[in-house]
């Protein structure tokens, strides 16, 4: 008898172990205040990069690296889209 009454413990705090883990709380449903102005500023700055490279004929804005700067406004639209990703 002693034996059932200690399996029966065992199974009352298991359960109440596992309730625990059900009620935990969940990650926040809104987005940071800085996560949208930081993503539509790094949308425009990557799209004035390329205007800028473009309209000056590919000597500005960053004279000596010639094509680069091509790739350096594709990153801020990359920033732009991975921030986009955590936006809700």
């Amino acid at each position: 008898m002693p034996k059932s009454k200690l399996r029966k413990k065992v199974i009352e705090k298991r359960t109440h172990e596992h309730e625990d883990v059900i009620h935990a709380p969940h990650a926040p449903l809104e987005s940071p205040a800085w996560l949208a102005p930081t993503m539509v500023s790094a949308f425009l700055i990557g799209l004035l990069w390329i205007v800028t490279f473009y309209v000056t004929q590919t000597r500005y804005p960053i004279p000596g690296i010639g094509a680069w700067n091509m790739i350096v406004g594709f990153s801020f639209i990359g920033v732009g889209f991975s921030l986009a990703t955590k936006w809700r």
